[in-house]
């Protein structure tokens, strides 16, 4: 094994109806923290669109339930105060990347953590973080595409106590709120997160009540070994021991024409232990896109996707922690060293997550996953209006799922799963912009047997002076299908001059000037699709030309089904799919579109910045 086997490992005296009522209890406040925070934040960002993430601890930091896997023990060590220095009513803060080692991955991410006490005596933790709207910083949202340090990203709260004993320091949260340009909805939001982790703190002290204390203790324990030992199964049964599997994959640019970005994983086991390398990704970058990939979390990710793959029931904790080890070289695009700019890390964070499944598609048989529109897009649209106020919209926007085995990818949804997003009568209500249409993009999603899901296109109309700032990705890269299927087609950016002019936008800008009437029609990538599309249901093909999901040509032409007043027609298809067989090559493991040799692509990429920074 990596390490030392975990001392929470052996028998438990905890009863098994007793700890699945722990465990389950556990689980619905991880979701009463959601819906605590979700209905006392005011930013859409939080309210409306779901980004932020509770967790639940043992005594010990660990995570015991939760989504992001814990970095208590790396806070507490950043901080000016020691373990035995918490005390019942206080709750830490921290935005600051570099203090948790890339727990909270850039500036807005903002994290409490609260220490939770029963009869004197700490058995556990809660922590919830959010994405507030904005920090401060170079552009609104504190997202800059064209940041080079971190100190350009806004202001960072190193670990320090926010409420103390149960008072709330509020010279310290005005300071903050005061470096923002939305203070309300920064103190608004993070007394948010604070009630979250109270919701925790009372359900678990409930627990002790009920339960004891020793009992409580007992069962955290015994939930880490449960996971532990599920994990082990996994491992045994369905990653192959012996044997090495790499891939790669590029994030496009950082936003300053640096580009492609290599990211390069090596799998492989021994044991019990699943060890995983990234030696071979790039340097970091000088623009935003670095990632400070915490190892916890990637261990998280990887347990994840073995759990949601095989055993879906199964709770995903730090107990697995120990069956898995990371190589992260520092100064790479994964470990980048202080003060790399980390903003717009997204388009490496989703990246990893393509890379890692299709590393495991190679080293698991039977189990193929395609490539992903590759980010989590995000639009930030701000000004002055007519009559003096200031506005700042924040949003996320989602893209292609890929195909998976037995089934489709999902059409413009997020690759986290309880995103959603912000009802286009929300955005008309609060902020002075029109969404025009908002709907799937036909034929963006890989064909194969099991189709890659399709973008989005959203069209927005300002009617406002101000600027927009937004990143995406998977402009110059293809979301690569898998085992015959084909790849996704690209994104793309377009703003409509109100004299009718179009401008073709790179995947990252900033601080874009628009006028009132000016439109943007933000186009998001597909994912890629999985097995031979001519193996496809004819009538599935044609359900999905009916609903507008896929055209006619591209039935015949990709699917090789032809319709006939919007019905299959059998004999023609079969002759189509025919013919389509015997005349095409054999297709490769996976097929990364039509990609230029790697000098064109990057000069293709240096070219288009500089010739988007000559306007």
């Amino acid at each position: 094994m990596s390490s030392e086997t975990p001392e929470f490992v052996g028998d438990h005296d905890v009863d098994p109806t007793t700890l699945d009522i722990i465990e389950s209890t556990l689980e619905n406040t991880r979701y009463e923290m959601d819906r605590v925070l979700e209905t006392t934040a005011i930013s859409p960002v939080i309210r409306e669109q779901s980004d932020q993430f509770p967790l639940i601890a043992d005594r010990h930091g660990r995570m015991v339930m939760g989504q992001f896997g814990s970095a208590i023990d790396t806070i507490i060590e950043n901080a000016s105060f020691d373990w035995d220095d918490l005390e019942e009513g206080d709750v830490v803060a921290t935005n600051d990347p570099y203090s948790c080692a890339g727990a909270v991955s850039h500036t807005p991410d903002m994290l409490l953590l609260r220490p939770i006490f029963y009869e004197g005596e700490r058995v556990g933790f809660s922590s919830q973080w959010g994405n507030l709207m904005d920090v401060g910083g170079k552009t609104p949202g504190s997202m800059p595409v064209q940041a080079t340090t971190v100190f350009e990203e806004g202001v960072r709260l190193p670990p320090v106590k926010l409420y103390e004993a149960g008072d709330l320091d509020e010279e310290l949260l005005a300071t903050f709120a005061h470096n923002t340009r939305l203070p309300e909805h920064a103190e608004a939001d993070i007394k948010a997160l604070a009630a979250g982790t109270k919701t925790a703190e009372e359900r678990v002290q409930e627990l002790c009540d009920r339960f004891g204390r020793e009992t409580y203790l007992d069962a955290c324990d015994a939930i880490l070994d449960r996971t532990r030992d599920g994990m082990i199964d996994l491992i045994e049964e369905f990653v192959p021991e012996g044997e090495r599997y790499t891939f790669e994959d590029y994030v496009d640019d950082d936003g300053m024409g640096n580009g492609p970005i290599k990211l390069h994983l090596e799998i492989y086991r021994e044991g019990e232990t699943v060890y995983l390398d990234w030696t071979g990704t790039d340097e970091q970058v000088p623009g935003t896109v670095n990632f400070l990939l915490n190892e916890k979390m990637f261990k998280m990710f990887t347990g994840v996707f073995l759990i949601m793959a095989f055993d879906p029931l199964l709770t995903f904790n730090d107990g697995y922690y120990d069956l898995f080890e990371v190589t992260l070289p520092e100064g790479t695009v994964v470990q980048p060293e202080y003060p790399a700019a980390l903003g717009n890390r997204l388009p490496m964070m989703a990246r990893q997550f393509d890379v890692l499944q299709a590393t495991f598609s190679k080293l698991i048989d039977q189990f193929s996953v395609a490539g992903s529109y590759g980010t989590s897009p995000n639009l930030v649209y701000a000004g002055t209006d007519s009559d003096g106020n200031q506005f700042q919209m924040l949003e996320i926007l989602y893209g292609g799922i890929p195909a998976r085995p037995g089934g489709d990818g999902l059409d413009g949804h997020s690759w986290w799963p309880l995103f959603r997003t912000v009802p286009a009568e929300y955005q008309e209500a609060y902020y002075p912009l029109t969404i025009d249409e908002y709907s799937t993009r036909e034929d963006t999603g890989g064909p194969g047997e099991f189709r890659g899901g399709h973008g989005i296109t959203k069209v927005y109309t300002f009617e406002e002076d101000g600027a927009i700032t937004f990143q995406d990705d998977r402009a110059h890269t293809y979301p690569w299908g898998v085992d015959g299927g084909t790849h996704g087609q690209t994104s793309e950016k377009t703003l409509i001059r109100t004299d009718g002019t179009e401008e073709s936008l790179p995947s990252k800008v900033e601080n874009v000037a628009v006028e009132a009437g000016d439109r943007l029609v933000f186009r998001t990538a597909g994912g890629g699709g999985l097995g031979d599309p001519l193996d496809r249901d004819p009538s599935v093909v044609a359900e999905e030309v009916r609903r507008g999901l896929v055209t006619e040509d591209a039935a015949r032409e990709s699917y090789g089904v032809v319709l006939d007043d919007g019905n299959v027609d059998e004999d023609a298809t079969a002759d189509r799919r025919e013919t389509l067989r015997s005349s095409r090559q054999e297709p490769g493991e996976f097929d990364y579109g039509p990609l230029p040799e790697y000098d064109d692509l990057a000069e293709d990429i240096a070219e288009e910045r500089r010739e988007f920074e000559r306007r």
